[in-house]
């Protein structure tokens, strides 16, 4: 058990490099944790005990509106760290995380994990890296909302879901409208137009990418394809 959970540390972006060694002792100090598809890892607001990193299945952060409209922010794989900038800054988690399939976490307490930090600078140097990516891809989604057109955005949407996900997503239409921040009528419009046009396919509850050349052009803004 322990070993898998080393494997898929190690294949992580900020982890690789570190030793088995490094990795079983980043290990022990984790509490495993599992969620059922749909149940909540903690609340937007709730106290920062710890942050998580994900070794199976997928989380993706929301938040709500005040009239309850949600709002997809990310999404986090196996080997991706989230709620980690709550627990450093100690202030409540800005957006709750919720399992999106059957999910298995490890929770780590901030200053556990600051201790494991201050003899591996370079691992510190990738979180740092991947914050700012996060950032960039924030102000990116805000200046789609701001300017793009919804099959845009639609498409920008999909084609950053396949890169972490895959071609096939497991989300449905109103999940896909909550991410590209329009209405579920306009988003099955568009997947329609986009099924129609051998770009997409879909099932219940599921998503397939079918032509991803053609996807990505939309997303840069290119005319109708």
């Amino acid at each position: 058990m322990s070993e898998s959970k080393v494997k898929v540390l190690g294949s992580s972006p900020i982890f690789s490099g570190l030793s088995d060694d490094e990795l079983k002792a980043l290990v022990d100090l984790s509490v495993q944790r599992r969620f059922q598809a749909d149940e909540f890892i903690f609340w937007d607001g709730d106290a920062p005990e710890q942050f998580y990193i994900v070794t199976e299945g997928n989380v993706k952060a929301v938040k709500h509106s005040s009239q309850g409209k949600e709002f997809i922010i990310s999404f986090f794989g196996p080997g991706e760290m989230f709620g980690e900038v709550a627990v450093f800054e100690n202030r409540p988690y800005p957006a709750s995380a919720q399992a999106t399939t059957d999910t298995e976490v490890l929770g780590i307490k901030g200053a556990d994990f600051l201790t494991f930090l201050a003899a591996r600078p370079q691992v510190a140097l990738r979180i740092i890296g991947i914050l700012g990516g996060r950032l960039r891809d924030a102000q990116t989604r805000l200046r789609d909302l701001a300017g793009e057109r919804v099959e845009q955005r639609l498409a920008s949407v999909l084609v950053m879901l396949s890169a972490k996900l895959g071609p096939t997503l497991p989300f449905t239409r109103q999940e896909i409208a909550d991410m590209v921040g329009t209405t579920t009528e306009t988003a099955i419009r568009i997947m329609s137009q986009l099924k129609s046009r051998g770009i997409v396919s879909s099932v219940r509850g599921k998503v397939t990418i079918v032509d991803e050349q053609k996807l990505r052009l939309l997303s840069e803004g290119h005319p109708r394809v």
